[in-house]
């Protein structure tokens, strides 16, 4: 029996991974037929990046949407989702590629439980070693602790717990998020939650997609039995410092919506935090890497 689904890659100057990436897409049948893939291309330029003009000469068969701005992670998705038809639809990063066979337990897993709304798979970085790609929304103290020590001491008790380290990662379960760089979700459940909180420009937009799935009765859960490679940091790496940036912003975003009464006072020292944490990035990005370009929006 086939079972539709469809893909939507994010990029952005993403290189000859942007193709392996959408080969691998389009490699797994196992659900009966390989998907409907569209690639949102954020690079702005005179003209398209080689990796995306090589696709639409290779895959007609795979629809290329370029918005002529970089419109961020979360409206990209967005943006793709829109054009795809299936119920089920993924997520992922340009610098993922996909194991073949891993639909058909993703589609099974989505046939049987009609309250899942977002399924993540196994994440292994490039070096073979399982990225913790399924986390939880770490309290307060758990969040401070991360924030101060998780990359002087990432094996500190408060980072443990935020990443599930203790966790087996080849057991499926169900989580409070799963990572956006691979991750499939359910139509239905996404028009009832408005789709990907547009107002994040990079990082966070995955942990709030899934609050907010959780917050409406849809469930979350970790699949190892689906699995992609991923090589991080490919695309975001060429604007480090700008990423850095939109990543604390994003951190605070999620807080202002996140706290609600008495907790709200916590959002000053919060943003304070969050910018002395944000400068410390920046200096330690430029002495490790003084050649690498400043690009801070």
């Amino acid at each position: 029996m086939t079972r539709e689904w469809a893909a939507v890659v994010v990029a952005y100057d993403s290189g000859p991974l942007l193709l392996d990436c959408v080969r691998s897409l389009l490699s797994d049948d196992s659900a009966g037929a390989a998907p409907e893939v569209v690639v949102v291309d954020n690079f702005v330029s005179s003209k398209p990046a080689d990796s995306v003009a090589q696709i639409e000469a290779e895959f007609p068969q795979v629809s290329v949407i370029r918005p002529g701005a970089n419109l961020g992670y979360a409206r990209a998705a967005n943006l793709g989702i829109a054009a795809t038809k299936a119920e089920i639809v993924a997520v992922i990063n340009p610098d993922a590629i996909l194991v073949s066979g891993s639909a058909a337990g993703v589609m099974d897993r989505f046939g049987s439980e009609p309250t899942l709304g977002a399924l993540g798979p196994k994440i292994r970085e490039a070096n073979g070693e399982i990225y913790p790609s399924a986390r939880s929304v770490p309290s307060n103290f758990d969040a401070l602790g991360h924030a101060l020590f998780g990359s002087i001491r990432p094996n500190n008790k408060a980072t443990r717990r935020y990443r599930e380290l203790e966790r087996d990662p080849e057991v499926a379960r169900r989580v409070d998020w799963v990572s956006g760089a691979a991750v499939w979700l359910r139509r239905e459940a996404l028009n009832q939650i408005g789709g990907w909180d547009e107002a994040y420009f990079m990082y966070v937009e995955d942990v709030d997609l899934c609050w907010r799935l959780k917050g409406a009765g849809w469930g979350v859960e970790y699949a190892p039995n689906a699995e992609v490679t991923h090589v991080q940091g490919v695309s975001t790496g060429r604007t480090p410092f700008r990423m850095i940036a939109a990543h604390h912003r994003s951190a605070f975003r999620f807080a202002n919506k996140r706290w609600s009464g008495a907790k709200r006072v916590l959002l000053a020292p919060t943003a304070l935090l969050l910018s002395l944490r944000c400068g410390v990035a920046m200096l330690s990005q430029l002495v490790r890497h003084p050649r690498a370009s400043v690009r801070v929006p």
